[in-house]
Order: structure tokens, then C-alpha cells, then sequence
């Protein structure tokens, strides 16, 4: 990978991602707001993590802060044993260029390019890209490549994201509420995608939800409150996206 900082040793052989007493604050005085306090957690590589928690618990900031979108008030934050703390924002870039995807509960397409085009957009700035047509058959939209956005389903723009953010082959795959403007059976589609790429491509995956019932797909659950990790549970059997119900 390309150096975001000092070397460091603290975390799992095995871990992707770590944060030790990793805390944001927003504003300052009495009119702070801690939005993370003291959050320790390690991610193995190839691990599907779903993010549980109410609105304002501190989901979104730790997924910012573990994208290299958002910087922590104190704390350290590691990718594969390099330090991304204090990193210059240039190796942030980097880091976000060459190693992560986001996929978000809104599409962010480009209205005036096709879905080919959306996807090659970052496959032009990317070190090792995965050809356009690939990507888009592993979210099944191949047939859709010369239409436009507003030509597509929502669950069809959000397959178009997934595949843009996971043309550059990134190692992590960060998803705050991909389902959150889709309905029940779309929402499954899009899920099944996440997990296809998770398990074919060995894609670390972390998925922010409010939906309870997604937690039955993950690999760990984290849940978060009031700004700290409040458990985190492994269930008995990770389920496929078709046995989930909500």
C-alpha cells in the first residue's frame, strides 16, 4: 500500500482497520458536542461489519473518520499497520483514491453520463482499476451500461454506485445506509450485491443501518450509543440477504 504514516504495531496481525480511544468533538465550550468517545475497535481483513445505533450515536462519524472523510479530535486510526492520524491531507486523498469505497444512501451519479461512464469516471484514477464491464456484471447491469440515470430504477443507481466504488478495487468497502431510500425488495438486491462483493472479492465491508434485521448478514455486529461501542456480537449463522426479513 502507500505509506499515510508512521509504522505502528499495536493491532492483530490480521486487522485491516483499527482505532484505539478514538474520539470526535464538534464545536467547542458549552456548546460541544462528542459525537465519539473512546471507541476501540479492530477490522479483519474480509470481515463483513454492520454499524447499529440510533440517529446521533455515531455511526456516520466513525465511518467518515474510518474513510479518511473526517478527522478525530484525539485518538489513532490505523489501516494496515500505518498510521492515518496526522496524516497529510495529500495521503488522505491517496488513501481514499487507492483503497476505499463509499457507497452512500444517495447515489451521487452524474445525470449527463451514462452508467459505463459513471463507473469509468474512477476507474481513470485509480492505480489497478477493474475493467468497467466487470464491475458491472458483478452488480448485474450489464444490460443497463448505455442508459442514463434518470433511465434507472434506485436500486439500479445504487447498483450503479457499488459498482463505481468497487471498480478501483479497494481493500475496504464503506457503506452508510445503502438501503435507506429503497424499498423491501430492492433494499434485498442491494444487499445481495454488498455481500457478493464481500465474500467473491474478499472486500472488507462495513454497512451502517438503522434496520436492525440487516445485522443478521454480518460477520459482527458493533453497536454504537451515545458516542461509544455498546456491544459487539457475532451471530450463531451469518444469514444470506434472502432469509432477512424486516
Amino acid at each position: 500500500m502507500t505509506p499515510v504514516g508512521d509504522r505502528r504495531t499495536a493491532g492483530p496481525a490480521n486487522s485491516v482497520l483499527l482505532t484505539r480511544a478514538l474520539t470526535k468533538t464538534y464545536g467547542s465550550g458549552e456548546t460541544a458536542v462528542q459525537a465519539l468517545k473512546d471507541v476501540d475497535l479492530d477490522v479483519r481483513q474480509g470481515e463483513f461489519i454492520v454499524l447499529l445505533g440510533a440517529s446521533g450515536s455515531g455511526k456516520s462519524t466513525l465511518l467518515n473518520i474510518l474513510g479518511g472523510l473526517d478527522l478525530p479530535s484525539s485518538g489513532e486510526v490505523e489501516f494496515l499497520g500505518e498510521r492515518l492520524t496526522g496524516a497529510s491531507d495529500e495521503a488522505l486523498t491517496r488513501y481514499r483514491r487507492e483503497h476505499v469505497g463509499f457507497v452512500f444512501q444517495f447515489y451521487n451519479l452524474i445525470p449527463s453520463l451514462t452508467v459505463a461512464e459513471n463507473v469509468a469516471l474512477v476507474t481513470d484514477i485509480s492505480l489497478d482499476p477493474m475493467p468497467v464491464d466487470e464491475a458491472l456484471a458483478l452488480v448485474a447491469l450489464m444490460p443497463r451500461r448505455n442508459h442514463f440515470p434518470s433511465q434507472l430504477s434506485g436500486g439500479e443507481q445504487q447498483r450503479v454506485a457499488i459498482a463505481r466504488a468497487i471498480a478501483k478495487r479497494p481493500q475496504l468497502l464503506l457503506c452508510d445506509e445503502p438501503t435507506g431510500a429503497l424499498d423491501y425488495a430492492t433494499g434485498k438486491l442491494v444487499l445481495e450485491v454488498i455481500a457478493r462483493i464481500n465474500s467473491e472479492l474478499g472486500t472488507t465491508a462495513i454497512v451502517i443501518t438503522h434496520n436492525a434485521a440487516i445485522a443478521g448478514m454480518a460477520d459482527r455486529v458493533v453497536r454504537l450509543a451515545d458516542g461509544r461501542v455498546a456491544s459487539i456480537e457475532v451471530p450463531q449463522r451469518r444469514l444470506t440477504p434472502a432469509e432477512l426479513s424486516w
